[in-house]
């Protein structure tokens, strides 16, 4: 497996998977540095979560590369970009860099595109996701969520989750679709019974 050069975005809270979305609204002079020059580029961007708040943080081992799908440029030098995700990465290394935004080595992860669920893998997370939603007080379009394919709807609920930065991290690590499902129940079960108001996370 041969190791790339990726621009990082670090951001806790966010996560991103490959083939879904990622809308973020850029404003930092780094960032603005970060997506000029990915749109001159190949446009491709890599978020990560760094292990904490504090500047030049270190970094999680796992995150993903994503392809700049729509980009609006602000009369004020800031943007509003989409990411579409391409492929998880494990990080090598972080580069010595003289741009403004910091940069990594990785190795890009192949996933598999056929991965499913059983029925009853399948209908136990939505019998809790029903659960959790309504102890949460979130609505659903749950006519809306039934007809995703397995992985969309696993991916994308563990992207957009109200969890904390680790649960989120540990969700992006897991190996499969089955192994992340489980995990998703059972975070749903304990976040289910904390205050809602404790466990959630701004993304930004």
């Amino acid at each position: 497996m041969s190791a790339v050069r990726l621009p990082i975005f670090p951001l806790a809270g966010a996560i991103l998977f490959p083939g879904l979305q990622l809308p973020l609204h850029i404003f930092e002079p780094r960032y603005r540095d970060l997506v000029g020059t990915a749109l001159a580029k190949d446009r491709r961007i890599a978020m990560i979560q760094p292990r904490a708040m504090a500047e030049g943080s270190p970094l999680f081992g796992m995150g993903c590369v994503g392809r700049i799908d729509d980009v609006e440029a602000l009369p004020d030098g800031r943007y509003n970009i989409v990411l579409e995700g391409e492929a998880r990465f494990r990080l090598v290394r972080e580069l010595e860099v003289t741009t403004l935004f910091r940069q990594v080595e990785a190795e890009l992860i192949t996933d598999a595109t056929d991965e499913a669920l059983s029925s009853v893998e399948r209908a136990a997370f939505e019998q809790e996701a029903r659960l959790f939603a309504d102890q949460q007080g979130y609505q659903v379009d749950w006519q809306s969520l039934e007809r995703l394919d397995d992985a969309s709807l696993i991916n994308g609920v563990s992207q957009i989750a109200p969890f904390d930065s680790a649960a989120k991290q540990a969700l992006l690590e897991a190996g499969d679709l089955a192994t992340r499902c489980e995990l998703l129940i059972q975070l749903m079960q304990f976040f289910g019974r904390s205050d809602p108001d404790e466990s959630k996370v701004t993304l930004q």
